[in-house]
């Protein structure tokens, strides 16, 4: 494997694990305070009377699915997903983004929507620390 192979899969490793990271604390901020996520579904995706039960199922799916996609299975239904997931996150703010000083950490979004993207478009590349990474690779050499 030449230089730039092993940088460029490094850098989606690292890209996935910061997606991640964003994006559990989101599923478990569900668990912690349920209330928060049904104050979300009220006011960015305009669906009231979300029970705390129903935050707690879409957080458990949430959570297998963000295990699947940190170790790599699946990857065009689990990179997939993790996209939709945050683009819809992202547009539902869109109000947000025309008054940017009052909102400003909700351009964060943003640089994370182009991650999931690349590492969408990335993903048969993506074989560091996945399952069935060393296969993918070995298949390449031998290709």
């Amino acid at each position: 494997m030449n230089q730039y192979a092993t940088k460029i899969r490094l850098s989606l490793l690292l890209l996935r694990l910061g997606v991640f990271l964003v994006i559990m604390m989101w599923t478990l901020d569900k668990f912690v305070d349920p209330g928060h996520a049904v104050g979300i579904f009220e006011k960015f995706y305009s669906v009231p009377g979300v029970g705390h039960g129903l935050v707690y199922a879409l957080a458990i799916i949430e959570m297998v699915l963000l295990v699947l996609f940190v170790a790599g299975v699946k990857k065009t239904i689990t990179y997939g997903l993790v996209l939709l997931i945050h683009a819809g996150s992202t547009f539902s703010a869109f109000s947000l983004y025309f008054s940017p000083w009052d909102h400003l950490l909700f351009f964060a979004a943003w640089p994370m929507l182009a991650a999931c993207v690349a590492l969408f478009l990335l993903r048969d590349i993506d074989t560091c620390y996945t399952v069935g990474g060393k296969q993918a690779r070995l298949a390449e050499n031998n290709a």
